[in-house]
């Protein structure tokens, strides 16, 4: 079972207990410290995590019958030291070969975008050098190497 490090920092605290979606989704926020971060799709995430660990059995979902607020609590089969430990090993894992080609082909792709962008800005730059001075087109016409 992969864990997101951060969600596995926060809920093996020991005095972390019977908390939130949002409570976990706080302290994230805070642990990383990144305004970018959308905080809906985070919540979303840890959602997710914490219900692989519901279905571990590790946690409990306990659903509050009058405002349907649900929390999780830890259950006497959770193990802070077994999610750290493979929380570690993940995290030394190896990059797989596919990592990496997968990065090699985001850099290429945004090098890509970045020429896509430059050539667009070339090209309004030459539109509008041909609405202000309709006279020059022939000579700004570029020209044309055999």
């Amino acid at each position: 079972m992969k864990l997101d490090h951060f969600v596995a920092q926060i809920i093996v605290s020991k005095n972390f207990d019977l908390f939130t979606t949002s409570d976990v989704r706080s302290a994230y926020l805070a642990l990383k410290s990144d305004s970018s971060l959308d905080r809906s799709t985070i919540r979303r995430m840890i959602y997710g995590e914490l219900l692989k660990l519901v279905k571990k059995g590790w946690l409990r979902k306990l659903i509050s019958k009058k405002k349907g607020l649900t929390r999780f609590s830890k259950t006497e089969l959770f193990d802070g030291e077994a999610i750290e430990l493979r929380v570690k090993r993940e995290s030394t894992k190896k990059p797989k070969k596919h990592d990496a080609m997968q990065e090699q082909l985001l850099g290429k792709l945004n090098h890509y975008k970045a020429e896509l962008l430059l050539n667009m800005g070339e090209s309004d730059a030459y539109k509008e050098l041909y609405s202000e001075f309709p006279e020059l087109v022939d000579e700004i016409q570029p020209v044309v190497v055999n």
